[in-house]
């Protein structure tokens, strides 16, 4: 059965949608399209458009965020997210562009842990450690999803079951992520787990970043600020040793606003790290909004677009696109090292390893409770300066 492009038409804001595809006239929508096979499953592109034109291309292979459109300063539209031209290419090399990463996101060391007593053995597809979910982890299978229009704006919700055992896990996890493009300029992800079987769970969204657009070079001019006054140290294979640090005197304070590349060289390759941030921060949630604290401010000086992540999340992983090496990207852009950057809310690192070490978080969902992570990307613009 084939899908074909379609507008849902729900509210009176959304009748301009149903003639934008053949005007000029701009108008919020949804529609989607057939966009390839992955495993002999179809997979789609929906495109979502706010009142303000800001609008999202997303697959239901791993959840990407495929294209993010947001104005500057002008009004006008850039796509700030890196990505791969098909999907087709994701499968070739996904990079971990723009997905669900599942669903234990991060390391875990060893590609192994003991939980109530049974020993789960996972993938090792980072050297000796298990990495966002293993080989086959929550961005490489196609989900299904459903798109509506809400008060907020259009909004698709992607579900996906990782049947108990799989990449070496235990329990049934029944998984939701929900995407929505509000009508001020916010980029919603809510993510929800429920399992029949004790099981670590942490789902990061893992946009690259690049406020200027995804074809503009690097973002080390870009201004980041962590409201993170201190981070967990790894070792050399970015394992956390379980201690909790201050960023105070480190190349890793970003308590105020500073340019991401004003101290990377502090942080010089060594044998197969690249350099550059590749760490945990643990946020302080300071400064709160309802049930959300603010995580991240990501700036872009030369288009004045400004981001801010708020989330209910206790860490958030940093990482400067530190292994970027030339990835082909969307219509012909090629991204080289430090292209873009990845803001991850998330439970800490390895945190199966570290439970009941004080100030790490539970990692462990259970069949009683329910996993929510909740983050609101903002975007805002101000007039670039001369």
């Amino acid at each position: 059965m084939h899908s074909f492009a379609l507008f849902a038409i729900l509210t009176p804001c959304m009748i301009a949608a149903a003639f934008a595809a053949a005007s000029t006239t701009p108008g919020p929508g949804i529609s989607v399209a057939p966009w390839g096979t992955v495993d002999g499953k179809e997979v789609h592109l929906w495109t979502m458009k706010n009142c303000n034109g800001m609008e999202a291309q997303i697959t239901d292979y791993g959840t990407i965020i495929v294209a993010l459109k947001v104005p500057d300063a002008t009004g006008a539209l850039t796509d700030v997210v890196l990505g791969r031209q098909s999907a087709a290419d994701y499968v070739a090399r996904t990079q971990y562009f723009g997905c669900t990463a599942g669903r234990c996101a991060n390391r875990i060391a060893g590609g192994s842990f003991t939980l109530d007593g049974a020993i789960s053995k996972l993938a090792t597809n980072n050297g000796a450690h298990h990495l966002h979910g293993g080989v086959k982890g929550f961005d490489k299978v196609v989900w299904s999803g459903v798109a509506a229009m809400t008060d907020e704006g259009p909004s698709l919700t992607l579900t996906y079951r990782a049947i108990d055992g799989e990449e070496g896990y235990p329990g049934n996890v029944d998984a939701k992520v929900v995407y929505t493009i509000t009508d001020a300029n916010e980029l919603k992800v809510d993510m929800f787990a429920v399992t029949d079987k004790a099981t670590p769970v942490n789902l990061a969204h893992h946009t690259y970043w690049n406020l200027a657009g995804h074809a503009s070079g690097s973002v080390l001019d870009h201004t980041l600020m962590l409201p993170a006054s201190r981070y967990t140290p790894g070792d050399a294979t970015l394992i956390p040793t379980g201690e909790i640090k201050p960023v105070g005197g480190t190349p890793l304070d970003f308590t105020k606003e500073k340019r991401i590349g004003q101290d990377i060289a502090q942080l010089p390759a060594v044998k197969e790290d690249p350099g550059g941030y590749d760490h945990n921060f643990v946020l302080d949630r300071k400064i709160v909004k309802g049930s959300l604290w603010l995580s991240a401010v990501l700036r872009d000086p030369s288009s004045g677009r400004t981001m801010e992540i708020w989330s209910n999340q206790p860490g958030i992983q940093f990482y400067s696109g530190n292994f970027l090496d030339g990835v082909p990207g969307k219509d012909g852009a090629v991204y080289a090292k430090h292209a873009a950057i990845c803001l991850e809310t998330q439970v800490f690192p390895d945190a199966i390893h570290k439970q009941g070490v004080e100030g790490w978080p539970n990692v462990v969902l259970r069949p009683s409770e329910k996993y929510e992570h909740h983050m609101v990307h903002a975007f805002s613009q101000t007039l670039p300066k001369p």
